[in-house]
């Protein structure tokens, strides 16, 4: 997967997200101005998206507690092989514990994600080994942020989470690995 580049706004403004400051206040307000900008554009942009130029998905999973849909803006990384397959960093912010999303999953990796407003049915599972390091190289590469967060997070290993498209091959495949 090629680097992406971004117009000057957008690198600043990812610039911003990644340091210490910026994380704090995103992390603690974004959710909520992209819930608005969500409501405003039909399901079809966030704010996140609109000022960093990052491909933000709207992921719904259901929570481990209370068993309700949990809906949030995560940047979500494209495999450049499969288009059936998309990735989620569960970096939250480089903080020093795991987002609540990362733990809906691994309870219940049964998710939906709306992309530019076409919601989809995934099936998830923690990446490791080579697929693990393939996508936090597209990670990377898709956003400069995910080192300084992975730096901020110290000893805690940022996971990522694999969405398999609900019904595809490759979901297929990892069923019939996993009762294999």
């Amino acid at each position: 997967m090629a680097k992406r580049h971004y117009s000057l706004f957008h690198s600043l403004m990812q610039k911003f997200a990644s340091s210490r400051p910026g994380a704090w206040f995103f992390a603690r307000a974004l959710h909520h101005l992209d819930r608005i900008f969500l409501k405003l554009s039909n399901g079809r942009a966030t704010l996140s998206s609109i000022f960093t130029g990052l491909p933000v998905v709207v992921l719904t999973t259901t929570g481990v507690k209370s068993g309700l849909p949990r809906t949030l803006p995560v940047l979500g990384i494209r495999d450049a092989g499969d288009p059936n397959l998309l990735a989620v960093i569960a970096s939250n912010w480089g903080q020093d514990h795991h987002p609540a999303w990362y733990f809906n999953l691994k309870r219940n990796p049964i998710a939906t994600c709306s992309i530019q407003g076409q919601v989809k049915t995934y099936t998830a599972h923690e990446a490791c080994g080579e697929e693990y390091e393939r996508f936090w190289h597209y990670a990377v590469d898709t956003y400069p942020g995910f080192p300084l967060y992975k730096q901020r997070a110290g000893e805690r290993h940022i996971p990522i989470m694999i969405l398999a498209i609900a019904g595809s091959s490759d979901q297929v495949k990892s069923d019939q690995a996993d009762k294999g």
